[in-house]
């Protein structure tokens, strides 16, 4: 008879989170220069699991970033921030998400907390073969 390994959800969760956590801590390091010229970094990545699946969140702020750039500036960045910085970390992260947000702001926000002075976009995105898809909401 194979003895099996019980791994409490709580506990993975803890393991996963902390390798992420670690992760984090060395982003945040990262500056980023996007296709607009503005440079970001990461604030933070947060992950929660609505009703729809596994969901990813990337944070960044860009100081520089005025909420005032023409939508196809700010489309162009928030791509390049799923496609070329969230996307190729995701196999590092954990399981693969059903979906990606990507949020820039003009300066650290705490999540969830509405603050009308700080200036923010944010955009999701489907996961399809390694490719983000925008999901118009």
């Amino acid at each position: 008879m194979a003895t099996r390994l019980h791994i409490p959800a709580a506990l993975l969760a803890l393991t996963l989170g902390q390798g992420a956590a670690a992760e984090q801590d060395k982003a945040k390091e990262e500056r980023l220069v996007l296709p607009s010229g503005l440079e970001a970094r990461l604030q933070d990545m947060l992950w929660n699991e609505p009703g729809q699946g596994l969901m990813y969140r990337f944070r960044f702020v860009a100081p520089d970033f005025t909420g005032e750039e023409d939508f196809e500036t700010i489309m162009t960045d928030l791509e390049y921030l799923c496609s070329d910085y969230a996307i190729p970390r995701l196999s590092n992260i954990g399981p693969a998400p059903s979906q990606v947000v990507i949020s820039l702001a003009d300066r650290e926000s705490e999540f969830g907390v509405i603050d009308p002075s700080v200036k923010q976009v944010f955009e999701a995105y489907s996961v399809d073969n390694g490719t983000c898809i925008w999901e118009v909401f």
